[in-house]
């Protein structure tokens, strides 16, 4: 069987221009007016500065969706931009970068590269964002936050990273995980008193959560049955909350875990919510939004079984459902610390880090430094990467829009839209890096195997969106006690202080007078139960597509000020700046149990759809099922091999 499952229309109304130059501005003052954004043009060009709307910008996506939906078409130049490349990887991200660094690695440093991207950066999702606040310089990310489980990583992932010069286990004295005690800060919960009204009006401050399994500082039983006593549910649904937290549930004790495990995968969550756990409407209502920020959707699409494996229920839900009791006794969480790494393994910029050490080790001289300490504060210049003197270069604001063989085989045509104008390189080689549904309309052999479209089409990437808060102090913060806030129902599921590492000459936020970094996630897909999820990642699109900066930062500042303006934040005051990174194509699309058959092994969507045309291969997240950095990783290095042979 092929199930690997892992934990975890145009902006406004159609209504911008294709062009940055149809604005009569310089490309980034265009789309930083827009967008709501901020261009400093001191700076020049160096997108990690833009504040606003960044992720999925304007600029970046309306060739696609002329394309896609316009009915746009642009023709074939008769002359080449450039002459010949070795390869040409289509898409700036994570999997497009490492293939032009496999290639060249595989190749020699004498190989010619070009990479295109949409984009104004590079990276893809693997986004950087930048502030100065009072003096002060913060470094966020704006989509792929950090290096899952490195121990369970490929060789060749492994290889890369080692050859970066990434050595996870620093991270160990980077990361401080005293800060929040240090600090008295823990995780808060805060019922919207609008929804959450049948328990007793909800709640108009933030509580002690003890819904969420990541937690920060150190909480007792005690204080966690005590903060569940103020919760705004009913009496069944805190009862049941209790039994929880104290681990006196049990599911199949008798059972084996194989069966225990087949069982909780054809059960629902509500039907464990309810049927298990004992909670009532309202206690559902509290806990469905917990997986949003890592899955990019409700519980309501999952099955019990990715509940408790992908860590959602914390240890207990682990213990539950390895030993069939929710009681973690002392071996039970020795062996899980012995054989689970933590999450510690963060970049001030999260993997942005990554695509930055891959930018720098093939355009040289695009950055300086050798190490993973001094890329944090590594400025780039953005003039170098696409020198014609370089063996790599990397092309941005450039969207693909057909590829194809030339007469006879020999290469690949790859013609691009760039300001406007269409252009064309040719390629000894072609990486798609790009997102799976967009190949069938940029690569017309793809196109005529209708196998491999149903394939690409199959899965929808989810919409979600990263949101950078710089604040010019976080008094307000440690005066509550609560760093973390998780909110059901709301439009932020989550808002949270950054990851506190420091390194490279970089320091997190040492006090609470300094300037602080929030981080929000927003996720659009709907919740109406029983929907197809991917046709609530459909829904959830449209949704992002047509929510403005302004309505963004509307519901920020509200939230904000629920949680902290009683201790003293004044929003218009604290908060310097927001940047809203939104994905509608986010998260790659893991199969789930209740939604997705049982395919036989190499018949999965993302597997038919990967296959290799002559000179093309396809390397994204979306390939591999898999939305994390070593699914990216390990993509680039297949389709490499696929091109060379090997």
């Amino acid at each position: 069987m092929d199930d690997r499952i892992t934990r975890r229309d145009f902006l406004n109304g159609f209504a911008l221009p294709l062009t940055a130059g149809a604005l009569g501005l310089r490309p980034l003052a265009a789309l930083a007016e827009q967008s709501g954004g901020v261009f400093d043009s001191s700076v020049g060009y160096y997108p990690p500065a833009l504040t606003g709307m960044r992720g999925s910008h304007a600029g970046s996506f309306e060739v696609a969706h002329g394309l896609v939906m316009g009915g746009a078409r642009w023709p074939r130049p008769e002359r080449r931009t450039d002459g010949e490349y070795d390869l040409v990887v289509v898409g700036g991200g994570l999997s497009g970068l490492a293939a032009a660094w496999h290639f060249r690695d595989q190749v020699g440093g004498d190989a010619k590269i070009l990479v295109l991207d949409n984009h104004d950066d590079f990276g893809g999702h693997a986004k950087r964002t930048e502030f100065s606040v009072d003096g002060r310089a913060l470094i966020g990310y704006g989509g792929s936050q950090s290096i899952d489980s490195p121990a369970d990583h490929s060789r060749s992932a492994k290889r890369l990273l080692r050859t970066l010069a990434v050595d996870v286990e620093r991270f160990y004295d980077y990361f401080d995980d005293g800060f929040f005690t240090r600090f008295g800060l823990r995780s808060g919960v805060y019922f919207p008193p609008a929804i959450f009204a049948s328990g007793g009006g909800g709640t108009a401050k933030v509580l002690l959560d003890a819904l969420h399994p990541f937690q920060m500082g150190a909480t007792s039983l005690a204080e966690r049955e005590q903060a569940i006593s103020g919760y705004p549910l009913s009496e069944q649904s805190k009862n049941a909350l209790n039994k929880l937290v104290r681990g006196e549930l049990s599911f199949m004790p008798n059972a084996s875990f194989r069966k225990r495990r087949a069982a909780l995968r054809e059960m629902s969550c509500e039907a464990f919510y309810k049927s298990v756990a004992g909670l009532a409407d309202d206690g559902v209502k509290a806990v469905a939004d917990v997986p949003r920020p890592l899955m990019g959707f409700s519980a309501d699409v999952m099955s019990a079984r990715e509940l408790l494996e992908y860590g959602l229920l914390g240890d207990a839900g682990f213990a539950l459902l390895y030993t069939g009791s929710a009681k973690v006794s002392d071996a039970f969480a020795k062996e899980l610390e012995e054989e689970s790494e933590p999450y510690i393994f963060h970049f001030p910029d999260g993997n942005a880090a990554i695509a930055r050490l891959l930018a720098r080790s093939l355009v040289p001289g695009a950055a300086p430094g050798r190490s993973m300490e001094d890329i944090v504060q590594a400025r780039f210049d953005y003039g170098k990467l696409d020198a014609a003197a370089n063996g790599t270069r990397i092309r941005l604001n450039s969207t693909a829009v057909d590829v194809r063989h030339t007469p006879g085989g020999k290469a690949v045509d790859v013609t691009y839209v760039r300001q406007g104008t269409a252009e064309r390189v040719s390629g000894k080689h072609v990486v798609l890096a790009c997102y799976n549904r967009m190949i069938p309309h940029i690569c017309s052999e793809v196109g005529e195997d209708q196998a491999a479209v149903n394939a690409l089409n199959y899965a929808e990437k989810c919409p979600i969106t990263y949101i950078n808060i710089a604040l010019r102090d976080w008094r307000a913060l440690a005066k509550s006690g609560f760093a973390r806030v998780y909110a059901p129902e709301s439009f932020l599921t989550v808002v949270t202080m950054d990851f506190p590492v420091s390194m490279g000459g970089y320091a997190f936020t040492p006090a609470p007078e300094q300037p602080a970094l929030l981080q929000g996630f927003h996720v659009s897909s709907l919740k109406a139960r029983g929907l197809n999820p991917r046709e609530q990642m459909r829904l959830g699109r449209q949704q992002l597509l047509n929510t403005s900066f302004a309505d963004f930062e509307r519901e920020i500042r509200a939230q904000l000020d629920a949680y902290w303006g009683g201790h003293g934040l004044d929003v218009d005051r604290d908060v310097a700046a927001i940047t809203v990174n939104r994905w509608p194509h986010g998260y790659a699309y893991e199969y789930l149990d209740l939604w997705d058959p049982k395919w036989d092994r190499g018949a999965a969507p993302h597997v038919v759809g990967r296959r290799r045309r002559g000179r093309i291969s396809i390397a994204n997240s979306d390939s591999e099922a898999l939305a994390y950095l070593d699914g990216a990783l390990d993509a680039a290095y297949r389709a490499v091999r696929e091109q060379l042979g090997a």
